[in-house]
């Protein structure tokens, strides 16, 4: 396709659009059967539906085009009604390329276009690959007069750190969800066959049998770090990241493989976080702080789990490093967290005690025992805190069930928000937000003492707090 000529999508999805409007006609299909008794009848409606939904298919394929006019993409659809979509092609921060497995058979792709914190704009679904790759170069190097440069690998994850990703807690609760997807799925195709009844005495039986229920459970919290490690490896598999043409290109996936691409120029540092486990096994995952990026947390990943060694060193060549101290927050911020950590279940501890009957004392020693596990959580999350200045960037760190630490470049600061609660107030400290155009748009450092926050603005940005300040 040349500039200004609209093309359409492959016309290889017209194999695909059928296959993957399945899911959404089995349902009724199988009701038109049910309903039919499997009579020819009910077949002919239900070869209707297929032949309808394939006639749908060929008609959104033929009325949708796309083409590059000028300093703009255009997006034409006139199924029913005409539509144009226009973006600017200024307005373009990432293209993202994503092949799921039904697509990479057939050798296609989704292109999917980013113009800034809306997330995605606009989405190309089922262009070969050369495709799109092509149209990437072209949407991206349109901002860019630079001469092309050569790609540079800048990390690569070896296969055996995918056994770091359960440690993270985020993929763990697999089983869980595919139990109850599969248990919401089978009361829904019961209720369509007519089985709800047998459902609703299958799950009877289950209640008066807890046995049952707690093997159940039992099964699935030693299936916890099987299928949070196969998910995470579905995932992070092949996890590659390059520098090519002034961008960071983050490519991962085994059964969807996504190639992520980060301006260079817009990054204005990094955010790394570690949950307790990740801690103790000394890795860490990094996301990248962008301006103008849509869907940060998915898009903006530098790193999956990688020891942190490994992380200080990439962020460093790829982003900056961050080279100061992290001051301390003052004693009374550990005193508000071991308060919250703890005083929670002593206070449930008092009400089992006065309220449950003699018999439940398992409750109260439960919760006395949690409460003695808030302690080292209080200490840990004092731990965790700090804010610092290296003369080129900030950073701020903060939380232990999910610790993070924010490092950003002095420019990306656009203003600063002093936050105070009342308990925080009755305590002598409060909240500094570093307001920044880019990532989640604010970075707090919590609970610090009222000299700090104003020695850390003016040791930031001096010309903009030095006019507040009451000279002594």
């Amino acid at each position: 396709m040349t500039a200004g000529t609209a093309a359409r999508l492959s016309p290889k999805v017209l194999l695909i659009d059928p296959v993957r409007m399945v899911p959404s006609l089995l349902l009724p299909l199988l009701g038109v059967l049910f309903a039919g008794g499997f009579s020819p009848v009910s077949y002919g409606w239900a070869a209707a539906g297929l032949g309808g939904g394939v006639v749908f298919a060929v008609v959104r394929w033929l009325t949708f085009t796309y083409a590059i006019v000028g300093d703009r993409l255009e997006l034409r659809r006139s199924l029913i009604s005409r539509s144009v979509k226009t973006i600017p092609l200024e307005r373009i921060r990432g293209v993202d390329i994503a092949s799921p497995p039904l697509l990479r058979i057939f050798g296609l792709a989704v292109l999917k276009i980013d113009t800034g914190a809306t997330g995605q704009e606009g989405e190309l679904n089922g262009v070969t690959l050369a495709e799109a790759e092509r149209l990437k170069a072209v949407l991206l190097r349109q901002q860019h007069a630079a001469p092309a440069q050569a790609q540079d690998v800048l990390f690569k994850l070896p296969r055996r750190w995918l056994l770091y990703g359960p440690l993270s807690g985020a993929y763990l609760l697999t089983p869980f969800a595919l139990a109850g997807g599969a248990i919401g799925l089978a009361f829904q195709i019961g209720e369509e066959l007519g089985l709800g009844r047998q459902a609703l005495r299958a799950g009877r039986e289950l209640v008066n049998h807890p046995d049952l229920l707690i093997l159940a459970i039992l099964v699935l919290v030693v299936l916890m770090p099987i299928a949070g490690g196969i998910m995470y490896a579905l995932f992070a598999w092949d996890f590659t990241l390059r520098s090519r043409e002034g961008h960071l290109v983050a490519e991962r996936g085994l059964l969807t493989r996504r190639s992520v691409s980060l301006e260079s120029a817009r990054v204005r540092g990094y955010e790394s976080v570690d949950a307790l486990a990740e801690r103790w096994a000394g890795v860490v995952r990094v996301w990248a702080i962008v301006t103008g990026l849509g869907d940060s947390q998915t898009r903006g990943q530098l790193l999956p789990d990688v020891p942190r060694a490994v992380a200080a060193d990439l962020t460093a060549r790829a982003v900056g490093p961050y080279t100061g101290p992290l001051i301390a927050h003052p004693p009374v911020a550990r005193q508000r967290r071991l308060f919250r950590a703890v005083a929670p279940w002593l206070a449930l501890a008092l009400a089992w005690a006065v309220l449950a009957p003699p018999a439940w004392p398992g409750l109260v020693l439960a919760s006395l025992a949690l409460a003695g596990l808030g302690v080292p959580l209080g200490l840990d999350r004092y731990r965790s805190l700090g804010h610092g200045y290296d003369g080129a960037r900030l950073s701020v760190r903060s939380g232990s069930l999910r610790r993070s630490q924010a490092v950003v470049e002095r420019r990306a600061v656009v203003g600063w928000r002093l936050r105070q609660t009342v308990f925080q107030r009755r305590s002598g400290v409060l909240t500094v937000i570093a307001g920044v155009g880019a990532g989640r748009g604010g970075y707090h450092a919590v609970d610090v003492s009222r000299e700090q926050a104003v020695a850390f603005t003016r040791t930031v940005t001096p010309e903009w707090v030095a006019p507040f300040l009451v000279n002594d």
